[in-house]
């Protein structure tokens, strides 16, 4: 039985990697073909509501509080202990996993690579992406991580494009028993609880931040209302964040009654949909003053009522610039709603009418600073496919909503992500690795039985792809130098083929700390060392002893010379 270290957001939290973790850690335990164990971020190691889990679980977060003080107090330690970096170590020391299975951010995962564990044992990292260029720390990511998945299926083929086959598409898990169309009589009844009857009401549940286009929506959304007055938008959202809607409904001369939201009392847990008040009002179901807020993170409908305010709605509109999965658009397949959804990031796996989606198309921005692509999507397209929507028949829009749904059983359901995570599972190989990090680190590397006779030049450049390419434009200088010599590359094993075909290296041996000691490799004192020279340009060439080399050195290389 293979041990997983399952490591993601908390399996209790409400956020797009805390639902996926809560449906394929009960997925993977109810299978009974491994022991798992989750490594829950934003819990403490010690958390007692952890140890009700069916399966066994930390929290990635110190239980010291002296601790969790001192690394709060710098900005840096902070982020980094929040998504595990600072018990990962332990809790692959305590379970001693055969597979460590990363489902975070990419830049949770940084350093890892380094650690004596990593290569040792299965990994794997699945996680989000969501612009192009592909992110610069996934890139770096990938040729260290023997398995390498991603929730949208854009991100492949663009690693693959650089040359990378160990990626594949996986996409996040949704829990489809939870949102279902309810009947024609409790839609009506539903309605009619907040004043709606025969309105044609345009839905977009999403957490108000900057990508979500909600200028562009409102756009379309006036220009479709010149044909379909009966029109409301519905904008399940916080709006005291992101977005100033509020703001956006002046700025477009639109009836502020056109817009609902949805708000929830935090005091008896009851909600209702209307057009927006302001927050802190008072909860007209119990009385509590200042209960009432539109919906948030922190405090919001749960996924029963969310499938009610999904089934309020006629059509589905999704337009942002780029995501990782999207959640929502899902959520709003699995009640037969028909979706539109902007065709670009992870928008190309979910806008197709194979999915029961209409693409929104829009145009290129790049985002200041990161110089990503991002998309606009144009109002036009927002209206054209609303009015399309519209104007279908019940009967066309019904046979649509359905084969959403059938396609996101197919795709996305916890089962089918759940199987295909199971074969990936199983097909790594059994791990034989005993954690004696403690006995590892004294180990002194042994190179004799790698080293033939003849006079010897080592060179060292662990990583990463484009250090290790740079190094081949002086080897055939340094050999010019040095033809006598044999000359030895050491880099980590995943970028041997950068290096090894090149005609004058002699050999490339496996990259370990211990080789950056220039006194090691050289000789100092009674050591005789291994080497006439060594050459380590990664590990900082202004100190000393980069310049020693055994006083045989003839000069430093000539980048001209041909």
């Amino acid at each position: 039985m293979k041990r997983i270290l399952f490591h993601s957001n908390n399996a209790k939290a409400f956020t797009g990697f805390g639902k996926n973790a809560k449906n394929i850690l009960r997925h993977l335990h109810k299978t009974g073909k491994y022991e798992v164990v989750e490594f829950a971020n934003g819990a403490q190691w010690n958390d007692q509501s952890l140890q009700l889990r069916p399966w066994k679980a930390r929290g990635s977060l110190p239980s010291d509080p002296a601790i969790l003080q001192q690394l709060n107090a710098d900005p840096n330690k902070a982020r980094a202990a929040g998504y595990g970096g600072h018990m990962i170590d332990e809790a692959i020391k305590e379970f001693k996993p055969d597979i460590y299975l990363g489902v975070e951010d990419i830049w949770a995962f940084g350093g890892y690579w380094d650690k004596p564990w990593w290569d040792k044992i299965n990994n794997m990292i699945w996680t989000t992406l969501d612009s192009q260029p592909i992110l610069p720390q996934a890139v770096e990511a990938v040729p260290k991580t023997k398995n390498f998945y991603s929730w949208a299926s854009f991100a492949e083929k663009d690693l693959k494009a650089m040359g990378h086959d160990n990626v594949g598409t996986l996409h996040g898990s949704v829990d489809t028993k939870d949102f279902y169309r309810i009947s024609d009589t409790e839609r009506k009844k539903l309605r009619s609880e907040f004043g709606l009857s025969d309105e044609f009401i345009v839905g977009f549940v999403f957490r108000n931040q900057l990508r979500k286009s909600v200028p562009n929506l409102m756009e379309g959304f006036k220009t479709f209302k010149k044909d379909c007055p009966n029109a409301k938008l519905l904008l399940h959202t916080h709006w005291s964040e992101g977005w100033d809607i509020p703001r956006l409904i002046k700025e477009k001369n639109l009836n502020k009654d056109d817009i609902l939201t949805t708000y929830y009392c935090s005091a008896c847990g009851k909600y209702e949909v209307k057009p927006f008040e302001g927050q802190e009002q008072t909860c007209r179901f119990c009385g509590t003053e200042k209960s009432l807020n539109t919906t948030n993170v922190k405090a919001g409908v749960n996924e029963q009522q969310l499938n009610e305010i999904y089934n309020l709605m006629d059509v589905y509109c999704h337009p942002f610039t780029s995501g990782g999965m999207e959640i929502p658009i899902f959520e709003a397949k699995m009640t037969e709603l028909v979706t539109l959804v902007t065709n670009y990031s992870c928008g190309e796996d979910s806008s197709t009418l194979e999915c029961g989606s209409f693409p929104l198309e829009w145009s290129e921005y790049r985002e200041p600073g990161t110089q990503f692509i991002k998309a606009s999507t144009y109002p036009s397209s927002i209206a054209k496919q609303l009015k399309k929507v519209w104007k279908m028949s019940k009967e066309k829009v019904a046979q649509m909503g359905r084969k959403g749904r059938e396609w996101t059983i197919d795709n996305y359901s916890t089962e089918a992500v759940g199987k295909k995570l199971e074969s990936i599972l199983d097909a790594m190989p059994e791990v034989d690795y005993d954690f004696d990090w403690d006995n590892e680190e004294k180990k002194k590397i042994v190179l004799e039985d790698l080293l033939d006779d003849g006079d010897r030049i080592a060179v060292v450049m662990p990583e990463s792809a484009g250090d290790v390419l740079w190094i081949n434009s002086l080897i055939d200088n340094l050999k010019n130098l040095y033809p006598s010599h044999d000359i030895y590359v050491f880099t980590k094993p995943q970028f041997f083929d950068y290096i090894e075909d090149h005609p004058s290296v002699y050999k490339v041996l496996s990259y370990s700390p211990e080789i950056d000691n220039l006194h090691f490799l050289e000789g100092s004192g009674k050591h005789k060392g291994f080497f006439d020279m060594a050459f380590l340009p990664h590990y900082g060439t202004q100190r000393f002893h980069n310049y020693h080399h055994n006083g045989i050195d003839k000069t430093q290389f000539d980048l001209y010379e041909n």
